[in-house]
């Protein structure tokens, strides 16, 4: 039997201690001893060196690491220490985004109530929360957070928020009694509290029942900790590409080693030949570019209220299929809300949502004047009264200090014009009966201006029901028959069905020298007035934002600990549940394996009740069909699978520490809608990255067909080793980054997410590359034979004739690559960055060429004015040439 199961003297007994006296300290030591602290594990931590040195076992990074080597070789000793730099940069940037996401665990530790009252050898008396043991005794009252789980054996008036383990803000009325519902889950527990949770009002005492990682909080960080970081598509892809380079490299060394030496050319002019030819297949600058295109990226999300604390998260979020979110304050406001009241057979709404006391009342879609509706105004003066409450005002925006459901009423009220300062120069609370989870209700004793005496009450609508004996009904006071009884539960069930959380207001007219002792005499013979209906309302922005990602092909799935009525109504609101969609709750997902999941995981768009572990089941079984799961949250319940997912999302103002520094992406307003914008701006990096490989392979294709062709035709090289490593990482440098901020295309966000399995050189990349890339070579190679044949002797001048063509044709290639279609399809100077990226460039090919200090080094020669002509005309061919061919297509 578990211990919510059992009654209060049966825990006393399985746990061996003394509710009178609690342990003694020999008992203490000797539980330590046996269960250890009360503190969460950490897991095998990566010291900080180990964590920098494997940020160079990414392949790209391999890549350059081999470019280092042929630099060195080659005697290109300042091209080696860029390129090391380069290395060492990326490096650092890793290590200190991944240093920050393992603070996860720290951050849970943090959540531990630091100091709890504990009673130990029959004293009261504060001690760390880390020395807590399994039996002791612990005391709370409002304010106070947990220190471990317990099972309550005194409760007054006691509510606990649990919404860092349930991801629910309403708090929780505990009470003292044994559970009878099989396998309850964290939210249905309400004769236990768990470590980390906060009391928010009344006081209890309970007897612990678990410590440490035992805990309902000790079980997430052990989910924590065993939920794997996944590998992000473009890793995985720039993975790919970097093999396939390296495959190249060694490819193009190897072959030209051997062509050169079956030409009769000595083995060592043809290695260093064949390494030269390496370089040119390498494009040294690439991580480098990625990393600051992604970097760029972070800094549009931050405009756009979302912070990326890990780079490749910027394009993942691009291609996520479903995205898992949480219910409460990430689709809905966390502010309890009044919209339906009823009372005597009529019903009103109210407009106007969250804790701005602004809205009006209708009743049949009429707006209604509150003087002509005395019942009406009658309930929410009752449920102003009845109410500790206390709406509060800073920097014009309004929150709350009190219980939701009470502010949730004290905001009906006020929209109707009242002020509870204003009731009480004319009521005058004589005493009050609190609220407790057995009675479900709470009721005042109050004294109006002409010294007439009632007792006020409001609670669970079914058991203030139970104690009427008369209801207002049409401004008069009937007895209440089975008839009308009928009436007003159909009318409770009516506003259940909407979602709406209810409460129902009664009082009881009594005489002024009556002195009422107990509850129970207060709370009997009531008349009733109505009912209140409440919600947390959805935000009113997220219903566009979850339509615009249906457009895009991305499913939204809610996940929630509320139940499946809440869910269901809050889904529909927001078009998130359609007329095929399934909702699974948690009792149905626990008989379920990830296996049986995957068999119905598509179709579902809500899951209700659901525990951590749920969680992560979720987002495995979305994984294992193939889809990028982002799944955002703010609880600590979240964060297990947060981390789990493709990219995590966690919400900056209500998210707790945990699920933060696990996540990938904080949203700095807690808004779902600003996840549309950056799924808007991660696909567009992708494209953005897509746009600079095309460029900088297209480039390197390019420089490897001429010094291919060139030792094919028994030629001298026609590009020297620093020439090519210039390009590749200076010339091509800032083109590359600037089209790294090209703008979106006009229809990123009507297309469907592109495949996880998606290569690099998909939707005709690879042609691009290479048709571009076997035009760029061509046209450097006809420019070289050129000059080279009309004077041998001039083998310098002609290696700088090609150098100027390849980074012509380089930098008009460039604007190409901004399209999918062709140069002519969009403006080419619609980015301002790239046409001063291009100018730069080009600026500092000229300084190459015609700087004296610096031709030396680059084994250049000023060019001619006439050789200008031919450099120009020959690299316009590989783009206005394919420009031509889409035009006539296109007529066609």
């Amino acid at each position: 039997m578990k211990f919510h199961e059992m009654e209060i003297k049966q825990v006393e007994k399985a746990l061996e201690t003394d509710f009178s006296s609690g342990l003694t300290q020999e008992e203490v030591e000797k539980r330590i001893k046996q269960y250890g602290l009360n503190e969460l594990e950490e897991g095998e931590k990566q010291s900080a060196l180990l964590l920098f040195f494997s940020q160079f076992k990414d392949f790209m990074v391999l890549v350059l690491l081999a470019a280092t080597l042929i630099s060195g070789l080659l005697g290109e000793y300042i091209d080696a220490i860029a390129i090391i730099a380069i290395v060492i940069i990326n490096g650092f940037l890793g290590f200190f985004q991944e240093h920050r996401a393992e603070k996860s665990l720290q951050a849970l530790k943090e959540l531990s109530a630091p100091q709890v009252t504990v009673l130990r050898e029959g004293q009261w008396m504060k001690i760390p929360s880390k020395e807590i043991v399994l039996g002791d005794i612990l005391k709370f009252a409002s304010g106070d957070r947990i220190g471990a789980d317990v099972r309550i054996i005194e409760s007054k008036s006691l509510e606990i928020e649990e919404s860092a383990l349930t991801g629910e803000s309403v708090p929780v009325a505990k009470h003292t009694d044994r559970l009878t519902i099989p396998n309850p889950g964290i939210g249905d527990m309400e004769n236990t509290a768990f470590m980390g949770t906060m009391v928010t009002r009344g006081s209890g005492v309970g007897i612990v029942i678990a410590t440490g990682m035992k805990t309902a909080m000790g079980q997430i960080a052990g989910l924590l900790q065993s939920a794997q970081s996944q590998e992000t598509p473009l890793q995985r892809r720039l993975e790919q590409l970097g093999k396939i380079l390296i495959t190249v490299a060694l490819l193009l060394t190897v072959l030209v080693v051997v062509v050169g030496v079956l030409n009769g050319h000595d083995i060592y002019t043809m290695f260093l030949a064949g390494v030269s030819l390496a370089v040119a297949a390498i494009p040294e600058g690439l991580p480098a570019i990625v990393t600051v295109a992604l970097s760029l990226g972070v800094q549009k999300m931050i405009k756009q209220n979302a912070i990326v604390r890990k780079l490749p998260a910027v394009e993942t979020l691009g291609c996520a299929s479903v995205i898992c979110s949480d219910k409460t304050g990430t689709m809905t406001q966390n502010k309890m809300t009044v919209t339906h009241l009823w009372s005597g057979g009529q019903t009103w709404t109210v407009d106007g949502v969250g804790y701005e006391p602004r809205g009006d009342f209708y009743r049949n879609n009429q707006k209604v004047q509150l003087s002509d509706e005395k019942a009406l105004q009658q309930m929410l003066i009752f449920g102003m009264l009845c109410n500790h409450s206390e709406l509060k005002r800073k920097d014009d925006e309004y929150f709350l200090d009190g219980d939701p459901t009470e502010g949730a009423l004290l905001v009906s009220a006020m929209k109707a014009g009242f002020h509870r300062p204003k009731l009480l120069e004319d009521f005058t609370i004589l005493n009050e009966f609190p609220f407790d989870s057995a009675r479900k209700m709470m009721s005042m004793h109050v004294k109006d201006k002409h010294g007439r005496h009632f007792i006020v009450t409001k609670g669970a609508p079914d058991v203030i029901l139970g104690l009427s004996e008369s209801i207002l009904w049409d401004g008069q006071t009937r007895l209440l028959n089975m008839e009308t009884k009928t009436k007003v539960q159909n009318a409770i069930d009516h506003l259940a069905s909407q979602a709406l959380r209810t409460i129902a207001i009664a009082y009881k007219p009594i005489s002024a020298n009556t002195i009422i002792l107990s509850e129970k005499e207060a709370e009997s013979k009531l008349t009733f007035i109505g009912i209140q209906g409440m919600i947390d309302p959805p935000r009113p922005e997220v219903q566009d934002a979850v339509r615009e990602c249906k457009e895009a092909g991305i499913k939204t799935v809610m996940i929630t600990g509320d139940h499946v009525i809440t869910a269901k109504a809050i889904a529909a609101q927001l078009g998130i549940l359609s007329k095929n969609s399934k909702v699974l709750d948690g009792k149905t997902l626990s008989q379920m394996t990830v296996k049986d999941l995957e068999e119905v995981v598509e179709d579902v768009s809500v899951f209700a009740r659901v525990s951590p572990e749920h969680k992560l089941k979720i987002v495995k079984a979305l994984q294992n069909k193939g889809h990028i799961v982002a799944m955002t949250g703010d609880g600590v319940n979240d964060a297990p699978a947060i981390k789990a997912a493709d990219i995590g999302v966690a919400m900056g103002i209500t998210g707790t520490d945990v699920a933060k520094e696990a996540s990938s992406l904080v949203l700095l307003d807690d808004n779902f809608a600003t996840i549309k914008a950056a799924i808007k701006e991660g696909r567009n990096i992708y494209e953005n990255i897509r746009k600079f490989v095309r460029y900088l392979l297209a480039s390197n294709v390019g420089e490897i067909l001429v010094m291919l062709f060139a030792m094919i035709l028994s030629l001298p090289l026609p590009l020297v080793p620093i020439q090519i490593l210039w390009v590749n990482l200076v010339t091509d440098g800032l083109p590359a980054m600037a089209l790294g901020l090209d703008r979106p295309e006009e229809n990123v966000m009507k297309r469907g997410p592109r495949s996880p399995n998606e290569g690099v050189f998909s939707r005709g990349l690879g042609w691009k590359v290479i048709s571009r890339g076997f035009l760029i070579g061509l046209v450097t190679l006809l420019a070289f034979m050129h000059i080279y044949h009309n004077d041998p002797s001039q083998l310098q001048y002609a290696q700088t004739v090609a150098f100027a063509t390849l980074v012509m044709a380089q930098l008009i290639h460039v604007f190409d690559c901004r399209s999918e279609k062709s140069v002519l399809s969009r403006n080419p100077f619609g980015n301002q960055y790239l046409v001063w990226a291009v100018i730069s460039s080009l600026l500092m090919v000229l300084v190459v060429i015609y700087y004296p200090p610096l031709q030396p080094i680059f084994h250049t020669l000023p060019i001619a004015a006439k050789d200008w002509l031919l450099i120009i005309g020959l690299s316009s061919i590989p783009t206005f040439l394919l420009a031509g061919s889409f035009l006539l297509r296109k007529t066609k």
